[in-house]
């Protein structure tokens, strides 16, 4: 569990492991929510946090390799997941 400590105007620091882990960036906006439990931060993308990998250049930089190898014709459509399997021992 990681900590942090509230700085003057009511800032606190959210830890950098929990940041990258919720794929929070400079500028994103957080819902703040009182819950029973204590206070719940929601992180709030116009990309749902759980989706947001998809949208990373390193992502998306594969699905243009994708589209290309598939409007290039380098591809191959199975019938069955028994050909698939089939095919990785050729």
């Amino acid at each position: 569990m990681s900590q942090s400590i509230v700085r003057r105007k009511g800032q606190i620091p959210i830890p950098a492991d929990v940041r990258e882990a919720a794929q929070l960036e400079e500028g994103d906006p957080v819902e703040v929510e009182l819950v029973p439990e204590g206070i719940l931060l929601k992180p709030y993308k116009r990309v749902a946090a759980t989706q947001a990998w998809f949208w990373t250049p390193q992502w998306q930089q594969g699905e243009r390799e994708a589209a290309e190898d598939l409007a290039q014709g380098r591809s191959r459509v199975f019938e069955s997941s028994e050909e698939f399997l089939d095919s990785l021992e050729d």
